[in-house]
């Protein structure tokens, strides 16, 4: 097995930079037509049949031996029994883990607000949490106890009235360390489904699994295509794609450390994306031995090594300043600032989904304790989405109380703009309530 790297190095001032920059970004995240037709039959299979859909595909794609929905239901007490199971270095680490997370998401909690206007109009927005979430959590090998943290508490935080977790447990497969995290965070129901049939039977419900208002969590190419079809009937977090992590350094930070970095993203699939940006040359060349040493150490080396090839990048820039405009035209999920002065270059990022300041901050301190979310918008979309929050378990309406004064004023204002328009019902309707000592006409 070959370990070893062919990790591309790009520099910011060859002409044709800003081509290879974008055929190295380029991430393709939409399903092929196959994959597109079965998420489909499944969506239908599970709105027509319900709950005996969900048990024949348990069955079929977990491999799991389960005669009714009853055996696919996990009570609290099954999750209680989790956290005995763990160890207590386990449990000790879960616990700080969601304290953080639920300290910090507790900053993001919006109240609703008004105010009145001199003739008593009322303006203001009412903020109001979702009544019921669902949560997809990965299952088997690809276990992710840190996910149900990251999604499940901000949605507690947020006053959600019920969290359901959905997981796979294929071959019968559990993860007592996610359902340790499903008891901590505060899941209220746990179904052993998953794939597009978990999705589906969130977004429409069915006999035993409570419809829910948003699908959130991430999922193979099955899961999120079917999100991208219940999106409407539900709201989503996000279809995220790979993982990815840029890294802006100086030269001063210890290569061995970039090296690692960088690997803590390509050791997620062969898809992910690690890069890393310097002015220094020399200390590029010094990160790419620290990548060929460490390598045969790594568990995963060999999808790290197909990571690193495929989509890893060291790039040579001017200066600190270019660093910063490849870092936004990138607009990463993880940036790390890995500089002298992190703060001191800040305000020039526009675009990054989380960013991690200084040397001594790794990415896999976000992964899952620092206390911000890790769920992040991935390729490229951090130029205009944010990471998921409490805010996103929470809806807003819009208040207005007009006195009679306001709405007579306000009536005239809307019956110009009506007719305008040529909907005279709007403007008739605003008329009505013209004061007749303030028509003027």
């Amino acid at each position: 097995m070959t370990t070893s790297t062919a990790i591309r190095r790009l520099n910011a001032a060859d002409p044709d930079f800003a081509r290879h920059l974008d055929h190295l970004l380029s991430w393709e995240s939409v399903s092929d037509d196959a994959v597109n037709q079965r998420v489909l039959d499944i969506i239908q299979a599970v709105r027509e049949r319900g709950d005996a859909a969900l048990v024949e595909f348990t069955q079929r794609f977990d491999g799991v031996e389960a005669k009714s929905i009853a055996d696919l239901i996990l009570g609290r007490e099954r999750l209680e029994l989790a956290l005995t199971r763990i160890t207590a270095e386990q449990r000790q680490a879960l616990e700080k883990a969601a304290e953080r997370v639920r300290l910090y998401h507790e900053r993001q909690k919006q109240d609703s607000w008004s105010y009145t206007e001199a003739d008593g109009t009322v303006l203001g927005q009412k903020v109001t949490p979702l009544d019921r979430a669902g949560l997809y959590v990965p299952g088997g090998k690809a276990s992710y106890p840190s996910s149900v943290l990251m999604n499940a508490i901000p949605a507690k935080v947020a006053g959600v009235g019920e969290v359901v977790m959905v997981v796979p447990t294929p071959r019968g497969e559990v993860n007592e360390l996610v359902l340790a995290a499903a008891c901590i965070a505060g899941v209220d129901r746990v179904f052993t489904i998953g794939g597009a049939q978990a999705v589906a039977a969130l977004a429409y419900g069915t006999e035993s699994v409570p419809q829910v208002d948003k699908v959130v969590g991430p999922g193979n190419i099955y899961v999120a295509t079917a999100k991208r079809h219940v999106f409407g009937q539900v709201g989503i977090d996000m279809i995220a794609g790979p993982s990815e992590i840029l890294v802006v350094c100086d030269g001063q930070t210890d290569p061995d450390w970039i090296a690692m970095d960088l690997f803590s993203q390509a050791e997620h699939d062969e898809d992910a994306q690690s890069i890393l940006v310097s002015p220094d040359a020399a200390f590029l060349d010094r990160v790419a031995a620290s990548i060929d040493k460490l390598l045969p150490t790594m568990d995963r080396a060999e999808i790290i090594r197909t990571s690193i090839d495929g989509r890893g990048a060291l790039i040579q820039v001017r200066d600190m300043d270019q660093a910063m405009e490849v870092a936004n035209r990138i607009a990463p999920e993880h940036l790390e600032l890995s500089v002298a002065d992190p703060q001191a270059w800040l305000p020039k990022i526009r675009h990054a989904g989380a960013i991690f300041m200084g040397r001594h901050t790794s990415e896999a301190l976000g992964d899952y304790c620092a206390g911000p979310n890790h769920v992040l918008p991935t390729s490229g979309t951090a130029r205009f989405s944010s990471p998921l929050g409490v805010y996103d378990f929470q809806k807003r309406s819009s208040i207005i109380f007009c006195s009679e004064q306001g709405a007579s004023e306000l009536g005239k204002t809307a019956s110009v703009l009506a007719r305008g328009e040529s909907l005279s019902a709007h403007a008739r309707s605003a008329e009505y309530r013209i004061l007749a000592d303030q028509e003027g006409n």
